[in-house]
């Protein structure tokens, strides 16, 4: 058995036999190339050539071209690990005439290369070729010059909708060279299902394409006209990859030697014994590619060619983790892909430790947010309604936790789920909308805004102020003036208005005078001034002008509400899960408090039912919030806890809740705790490495959650006749009460497809000593019709069976032969013809096969053909 090394050696020098110049694969990264995202085919290092811009030494050559597609038009990732033949990283084996030889020459090649016993000997009857439905001079080669039966010559014309759209037409963009291919595909037998090219059944695994002979013959011009090239030239093109899996007798290329070396190799790694898991194959295929890019200079990052490269080790390593993988495992596979891969695989022996190094430190960097973005999909997984994962979701794990959507698909398809991709897409758009809105607001003006002198805050104490305008800012710049419509930012000498620190946002209100109303949006500190950004509603506004400042109070309470309940939430989960917990980021809002924590695991509902308690009872204690501002050794000796993110100086300001909770704090609180009303939280969950985060809901918004889950309490009671008492109970009832009816549902239709199996039985005609039974069946589901195809055959003896039956517009087709007559009447032909009538493919075994369709209007044409069909053959 010859090794893909050995293939692809062989192959290199058969045509340099020939006359062809051997030329080294070239690098993964298109040289200036910006229409390809990776090099992904064998001709893209000679488009040039082809075009005609580019003059090389030979007019022949043949190259083992290393390929990735991955990413842009050219996307296999999703397939890799779940289908026989799709790789994100592959070999094309080419050879190449640059107005040399042509068709002739061409296919003879081909032939030798592939039949001759001195080189790959595979039997000539096991090969068909197609041929593009015009191009006479092919088909003549073939059949005449070559000796293949026309049976075994296929012409395909234009199946894709449009002029020299099809399978066997080659073009490379809408304009320039064209022209027919033939191909050569292998047949793997009739003991595995599939059809030759051009047929029904030819997306079976039968009949594999090895070879594409491109005869470049034409330019296109814009207009469509094909004109005549002075030089017509080859482009040739094998997959080493399927070429090995048909010499090494096997139909998978997951079983050539190469693959299976390396799937061993992870195995090992990893302690798996089942060699057939599909994590096996995904993880073997991402090792190569992901090696000869790195070593081809494509490194990790967020965008372009980096950012793919980032996406097949993530996927890689997710599937690791699936295995059992507790470490980095991926960069270790390396020294073992170099091996495998022979000469060709001589660039990652030179680059190893680079490779090894990259892939390490990706792979370190992507364990630290699989497992808290894995948790969150895991949850989100097990509420999905219609079998469908919400875009929302999707788009959060894209943006919060750098999970690319394929990674995401990939996990939901092994639940079987899909995802709504449209969702994700408006949420991806609604992101950039807000960047781009963010971006009129959003500046930083730490570094354009500079003003000399320090906002006394009054905030404390009032929520509005008189005041002078010191400064304003335009677009970055100052300005004395600014008029009704601006975008600006306003420095007062004094304000009410609280400026974004310690995780409380800015406040927002508006700044008035006889003849302006500013509107303010948000409150930044710049050094040691205030920021009042928003924008002037109407009038002007002017520096040194007299202004009033009035905060927005409904919105500040609010947000002082969740600020003091942060304390007491910080408190409470101390004493809850131990002194290791410390706060390492907030968020205080109008609607709702975000708090991060140091915690290595996830807080046990129970534990949380707890912390939950003890802050509302510390809220129905209605404690007194006390403010006092001392030197700062004085609050460390108080107890008062230093925040994560903070800077203090000598003064400080410490916020008590008796000895309950006490904090260095320079944010607006309450005076009691009873003012919070209430406390719940909405979600629990982790954001990096031995961070977790709550958010959580207080006052008028934790009362209208309670009311929102108590009206859906309340309404599903009602639905199912109970009380909330007893709706648990009532539930489980119904459970228990479906399986017990889908299981007396499934054995009554089996009970009546075996009486309907009787009667059509009595109505079986004979049709030369066969019994035959071509019948419409509405209501009957597919399992249901097997069932009935069994029992038929069993009761007639020698028979044929061919059923159809609508359900939801669809069209399902079944049909049974007895073993006896299996030669004469193949199931899965039947079924394939009768398919095709009701817009549909299918296939199966000699002796029973299924089909599915969407034209239900067409079921008795199908019908009608199926027994023309059996009677033809009969």
């Amino acid at each position: 058995m010859k090794t893909t090394s050995e293939i692809r050696q062989s192959f290199l020098e058969f045509f340099q036999s020939k006359g062809h110049t051997i030329v080294p694969s070239s690098s993964l990264v298109p040289d200036n190339d910006p229409t390809l995202l990776f090099t992904n085919a064998g001709m893209n290092q000679f488009k040039d050539v082809f075009l005609g811009l580019d003059k090389r030494s030979y007019s022949r050559a043949t190259s083992s071209q290393r390929c990735v597609r991955a990413g842009g038009k050219h996307n296999d990732l999703e397939n890799v690990g779940y289908t026989a033949r799709h790789h994100t990283f592959f070999e094309m084996l080419g050879n190449f005439s640059f107005g040399d030889y042509f068709k002739h020459d061409a296919i003879k090649f081909a032939w030798e290369y592939l039949t001759s016993p001195q080189w790959l000997g595979l039997p000539g009857e096991k090969l068909w070729v197609t041929v593009y439905e015009t191009d006479d001079e092919a088909y003549e080669i073939w059949n005449k010059d070559v000796g293949v039966p026309a049976e075994r010559i296929v012409r395909i014309g234009d199946n894709k909708g449009a002029p020299y759209a099809s399978d066997n037409f080659w073009q490379m963009g809408d304009t320039g060279p064209c022209g027919p291919c033939t191909e050569i595909f292998y047949d793997h037998g009739d003991h595995i299902w599939g059809g030759p090219p051009g047929s029904a059944e030819e997306d079976g695994d039968r009949y594999i394409e090895i070879w594409n002979v491109v005869f470049m013959q034409f330019n296109r011009q814009a207009d469509g006209r094909m004109e005549k090239l002075p030089k017509p030239s080859v482009d040739t093109g094998m997959g080493l990859e399927r070429i090995s899996a048909v010499l090494q007798h096997v139909n998978s290329n997951y079983e050539i030697d190469i693959f299976q070396t390396l799937i061993k190799a992870v195995a090992s790694l990893l302690n798996v014994q089942d060699l057939n898991n599909k994590s096996l194959r995904v993880i073997a295929d991402h090792i190569r590619s992901c090696a000869y890019l790195i070593a081809d200079g494509v490194v990790p990052s967020n965008e372009g060619r980096g950012y793919v490269l980032r996406r097949i080790i993530r996927r890689a390593v997710r599937h690791g983790n699936i295995l059992g993988a507790k470490s980095a495992f991926f960069y270790k596979l390396v020294p073992t892909l170099a091996k495998a891969m022979g000469q060709a695989g001589e660039i990652l022996t030179t680059k190893q430790a680079h490779i090894e190094k990259t892939l390490k430190a990706e792979e370190d960097q992507f364990a630290r947010t699989l497992e808290r973005g894995l948790a969150l999909l895991e949850d989100a997984l097990t509420k999905v309604e219609n079998k469908q994962l919400s875009g929302e979701v999707a788009f959060k794990l894209y943006d919060t936790y750098g999970f690319p959507l394929d990674l995401t698909a990939d996990v939901c398809r092994e639940r079987d789920i899909l995802i709504d991709e449209k969702g994700f897409e408006r949420e991806m758009e609604a992101q950039r909308e807000r960047a781009k809105a963010s971006s009129n607001f959003g500046t930083d003006y730490n570094n354009v805004i500079k003003v000399d002198g320090v906002t006394t805050f009054k905030g404390y104490e009032t929520t509005e102020t008189e005041a002078t305008v010191v400064a304003l800012f335009s677009n970055g710049k100052a300005v004395e003036t600014i008029q009704s419509g601006e975008n600006a930012v306003v420095v007062l000498d004094q304000t009410a208005f609280y400026g974004e620190s310690g995780g409380q946002i800015g406040d927002s209100g508006q700044i008035l005078s006889e003849i302006c109303n500013f509107e303010v949006k948000d409150t930044q500190k710049y050094g040691q001034v205030f920021g009042h950004i928003g924008q002037l509603a109407s009038g002007s506004l002017s520096v040194g002008d007299k202004v009033f400042a009035q905060i927005d109070t409904t919105r500040r309470h609010a947000i002082t509400l969740n600020h003091s309940a942060t304390h007491l939430l910080h408190a409470a989960l101390r004493q809850v899960l131990g002194e290791h917990v410390a706060q390492k980021g907030s968020l205080v809002s109008e609607n709702t408090l975000r708090f991060d924590f140091s915690q290595p695991e996830a807080i046990a509902k129970s534990d949380l039912e707890e912390i939950e308690r003890i802050i509302n009872r510390k809220i129905r204690e209605n404690i007194a919030v006390t403010t006092d501002v001392m030197d700062l050794d004085a609050a460390k000796a108080k107890g008062a806890m230093a925040l994560f993110g903070e800077k203090y100086g000598d003064k400080v300001r410490v916020v008590g809740m008796t000895d309950f909770s006490i904090e260095l704090c320079g944010g607006t609180h309450i005076k009691q705790t009873g003012e919070i009303g209430l406390f719940k939280f909405i979600s629990e969950g982790a954001v990096a490495a031995g961070v977790r985060r709550v958010e959580a809901v207080t006052g008028e918004k934790a009362i209208a959650l309670l009311h929102s889950q108590q009206q859906v309490l309340n309404q599903s009671a009602e639905l199912l006749k109970a009380d909330s008492a007893t709706l648990v109970e009532k539930i489980q009832q119904l459970q228990e009460k479906s399986k017990k009816v889908e299981k007396e549902l499934q054995q009554l239709k089996e009970k009546l497809a075996a009486q309907a199996g009787s009667e059509l039985a009595k109505q079986a005609k004979q049709i030369h000593g066969v019994n035959v039974v071509v019948q419409r069946l509405d209501g009957v589901d597919a399992k249901a019709l097997r069932t009935m195809v069994d029992d038929l055959k069993n009761q007639l003896g020698s028979a044929v069976i061919a059923f159809a039956t609508e359900s939801d517009d669809k069209v399902n087709l079944i049909v049974g032969v007895t073993s006896d007559l299996t030669k004469q009447l193949n199931a899965g032909e039947l079924v394939g013809l009768m398919a095709q009538e009701v817009g549909g493919k299918g296939g199966g075994r000699p002796d029973m096969a299924m089909a599915g369709g969407s034209q239900p209007e067409h079921i008795t044409k199908a019908l009608d053909l199926a027994m023309n069909w059996i009677q033809a053959k009969l």
